[in-house]
C-alpha cells in the first residue's frame, strides 16, 4: 500500500482529456492505496461551493465514490482557494491546512501547494494575503454566481497573459530563503509541493541539517504525474 500525491490538474470544462484521466485514475486507485493527497489547483478556478455545473457535479461525484473506499485529502491552491465545507461534503474530501505535516513510515513529510514560497512575486503575495482574508472571501461569495464566473474568467485571462510574458522565470519559482525557513520551522522534513510546474527533486542543506524537496509534476494535455510514497520512500511516476 502507498500514499499518492497529485497537484496542478487545473481541471475545467475545457480540459476533457484531463478530466477523463482524473476519473480513470480515481477508479484505478480506489481501494488500492492508503490515501490520495491533492495538493492544490485541482480546478482551473473555483468560484464557490454553490456552483452546480454539470462538469463539477461529474468530477465531485467521482471523488465522492473514491472517498467511500479510500481517504481523500485536498489542499487549497492559488486557483481554487475558495473551496469550502460544501465542496468537502460533495466530494467526500478532507480539506487540509497549508502546510500540513504527514507522518508516514517513520518519517516526516511536509505538504504544501507551494505558492506561499514564491516570495519574489510580490504582487501575487499581496493578492494571496487579501484573498485569504475571511471578510474578502465572504464579500466575493456574496456576489451572484454569474458575476463570480466572469471575474474568474478575467483573472484566468490575465494569468495566461502573465505566463506568456514571464515564462518559467525566477519570479515564478520558490525562493530558497522561504524554503529554508519553512524546513527549519518544521525540523527539516521532506517537503512535497506543486504550483511551480517544475517537477524535480532538490536537496536543501544548512550546516548539519538537510532535507529533500520534491516538486509534483503538473497535468496538461492528456497526461500528468504523481508521487508515490511507500516504505521504500518517494517515487515520481507518470500518468496517461
Amino acid at each position: 500500500m502507498s500514499h499518492h500525491f497529485i497537484s496542478d490538474l487545473h481541471l475545467s470544462e475545457d480540459t476533457p482529456a484531463l478530466c477523463q484521466l482524473f476519473a480513470n485514475t480515481l477508479r484505478q486507485w480506489q481501494g488500492q492505496i492508503d490515501s490520495l493527497f491533492i495538493l492544490g489547483d485541482l480546478f482551473e478556478y473555483w468560484v464557490g461551493d454553490d456552483d452546480d455545473s454539470a462538469f463539477l457535479n461529474e468530477m465531485l461525484a467521482a471523488m465522492q465514490q473514491f472517498s467511500r473506499h479510500t481517504p481523500l485529502y485536498v489542499m487549497h491552491g492559488n486557483r481554487d482557494f475558495l473551496l469550502g465545507d460544501g465542496f468537502a461534503l460533495r466530494s467526500g474530501a478532507v480539506l487540509l491546512a497549508d502546510p500540513y505535516l504527514l507522518e508516514a513510515y517513520g518519517r516526516s513529510y511536509l505538504l504544501s501547494h507551494g505558492d506561499a514560497l514564491c516570495t519574489a512575486d510580490t504582487a501575487y503575495q499581496q493578492f494571496r494575503t487579501i484573498s485569504r482574508n475571511p471578510a474578502w472571501q465572504a464579500a466575493m461569495l456574496a456576489r451572484p454566481l454569474a458575476e463570480r464566473h466572469a471575474i474568474a474568467a478575467q483573472a484566468r485571462m490575465q494569468s495566461e497573459a502573465a505566463k506568456l510574458q514571464q515564462g518559467l522565470s525566477a519570479i515564478t519559482d520558490v525562493s530558497d530563503d522561504a524554503v529554508m525557513q519553512l524546513l527549519a520551522q518544521h525540523h527539516w522534513p521532506t517537503l512535497i509541493h506543486g504550483h511551480t510546474h517544475r517537477p524535480a527533486t532538490h536537496l536543501h542543506q544548512q550546516g548539519s541539517q538537510q532535507a529533500e524537496r520534491w516538486v509534483i509534476r503538473d497535468w496538461h494535455g492528456s497526461s500528468g504525474g504523481y508521487l508515490r510514497l511507500d516504505a521504500s520512500g518517494l517515487t515520481a511516476l507518470p500518468l496517461g
